[in-house]
């Protein structure tokens, strides 16, 4: 009998070698290159802490690192404001007494199940400034000087990308809200209720330290996805974060290094320790995030 007890572990084999080759090893892989001159697709010579000193000290290294991860930052900043506090707040109106509910949550999520590509080549289209759908529609309402070259400018595009973002992601963010918001339980806001307790109170001292889980796993996803931005900023404005940088990020810079684009396709090495210092800043950062909000759950 105890075979068969193997046997099923056995069954998990094909899983886990998938997820090492394809998860574990390019981590490793990344640590070691960084550490190698590169000479095109060839290892060099062992450098030691070059690429990474390169990096943060080494024009044009050093001006494209702090661009992007500002780039980066702005994107967190942003997306927390445009799309988890809008989505927390359809997840309350959903939560309350209104019907058509399914509705409105199968509307919102709609977005999330299109391809992020298929989404940036759309927006790139309603947001044409010669015939866009967005610019037509402004002039048609009469609001003509609001009509802008949204991708074209270096001070929209980073924005108008982000709230595209915080459009497409709408749906999975409701969800989980929603989901936290319908564990708490009906008698803590009846007892509220009873002692004469306000909305807004209800809102401040009951419904967001209890909805505090998912306000956390929301918070950290979004921390990850803004450091992990690329794909749609690929599909909206190509690899060199145009125009003119303005929506350049690390993930699109770590591109142009691997694939090269910068210093003439020897930057493997480089490109390598960009992706070991994100991977180190999205640990950390998490590991704090983690940290500061299961200590606001035992002060609660």
């Amino acid at each position: 009998m105890n075979w068969k007890k193997h046997l099923v572990h056995a069954l998990l084999l094909p899983a886990l070698v998938v997820y090492v080759w394809f998860q574990v090893y390019p981590i490793f892989s990344a640590f070691w290159n960084s550490f190698y001159s590169w000479n095109g697709l060839q290892r060099g010579t062992f450098i030691g802490l070059e690429n990474f000193i390169r990096l943060f000290t080494e024009s044009p290294f050093q001006e494209m690192f702090y661009r992007g991860f500002g780039h980066n930052v702005i994107f967190f900043i942003v997306t927390v404001i445009s799309k988890l506090m809008v989505a927390f707040i359809l997840a309350l109106l959903i939560t309350s007494k209104i019907r058509g509910k399914e509705f409105f949550k199968t509307v919102i999520f709609l977005p999330k199940l299109l391809s992020v590509i298929v989404v940036g080549f759309l927006f790139s289209l309603i947001l044409n400034p010669t015939y866009g759908a967005l610019n037509t529609f402004l002039s048609f309402i009469g609001l003509e000087e609001w009509a802008r070259p949204w991708l074209g400018s270096p001070d929209t595009a980073l924005y108008t990308i982000i709230l595209v973002n915080s459009w497409y992601g709408l749906g999975f963010a409701v969800l989980i809200f929603l989901a936290g918001l319908q564990a708490i339980p009906s008698e803590i806001y009846d007892a509220a209720k009873v002692d004469g307790a306000s909305g807004l109170t209800m809102l401040f001292r009951i419904t967001l330290p209890l909805a505090m889980p998912a306000v956390m796993v929301m918070t950290i996803l979004t921390f990850i996805g803004a450091f992990e931005a690329f794909e749609l900023i690929f599909a909206m404005q190509g690899s060199q974060g145009g125009p003119y940088y303005s929506t350049d990020v690390l993930a699109t810079y770590f591109y142009r290094l691997a694939f090269g684009s910068v210093d003439g396709g020897e930057s493997i090495g480089l490109g390598s320790a960009l992706a070991v210092v994100l991977f180190l800043m999205i640990s950390s950062a998490t590991a704090i995030l983690l940290f500061f909000f299961k200590r606001k759950e035992y002060e609660q």
